[in-house]
């Protein structure tokens, strides 16, 4: 089995490029880190990520002003570099052009900490609490033009307990994610090869 050459966009500590990081060490794992990226050259994860052995990449976002797809060019133009076939989003805090969604149609993947199709966007844990959900939890989803409306690959679901914040919800959703990130990654690189 040949694995897909993969590269994991972030912006801050990297938890679930960790886990993804972690996951691809098993070389029966169907996809191969060959580059981490950021968009903050600061992103405590770009740390991580080298220690690892991976190759890293710093292209910072504000450098570019208000033209993002000017960002999203050069960003692209390292992961063609680096032979990217599958991008994993994890923790990317920017939101992506339709130029680079569509470039990457069907080969870029994303976790978001709720259970979609509800709280797309931020503050998800506090608006399931609001909303006096009994559950919440995390939806690793394809990434489409619309934030957080791609296809569905695999969901993960945690209680919502009395007296729960949203700090101590992201906390017990956060090892749901690590666990469930590179089962569907996995899912979706057996898409890519049908």
């Amino acid at each position: 089995m040949t694995r897909l050459n993969l590269a994991i966009l972030i912006s801050g500590r990297g938890s679930n490029m960790e886990a993804l990081l972690s996951a691809a060490e098993d070389p029966a794992y169907p996809a191969k880190p060959v580059l981490v990226a950021s968009n903050r050259p600061d992103a405590k994860g770009l740390e991580t990520a080298a220690a690892a052995g991976i190759p890293t990449l710093s292209i910072d976002h504000k450098l570019y002003g208000k033209d993002r797809e000017a960002f999203e060019r050069a960003l692209d133009e390292a992961l063609t570099k680096a032979g990217t076939e599958i991008i994993a989003l994890a923790g990317f805090m920017r939101v992506l052009t339709p130029w680079f969604v569509m470039r990457w149609e069907g080969r870029m993947i994303n976790i978001h900490p709720s259970l979609l199709p509800k709280y797309k966007g931020l503050d998800t844990h506090q608006r399931a609490i609001d909303a006096g959900d009994a559950e919440a939890g995390c939806t690793v989803h394809w990434v489409s033009a619309g934030v957080d409306e791609g296809e569905i690959i695999a969901q993960a679901s945690v209680p919502i307990l009395p007296g729960d914040t949203a700090d101590t919800l992201a906390a017990r959703t956060l090892p749901e994610e690590h666990t469930l990130y590179p089962r569907a990654l996995a899912l979706a690189c057996q898409q890519i090869r049908r």
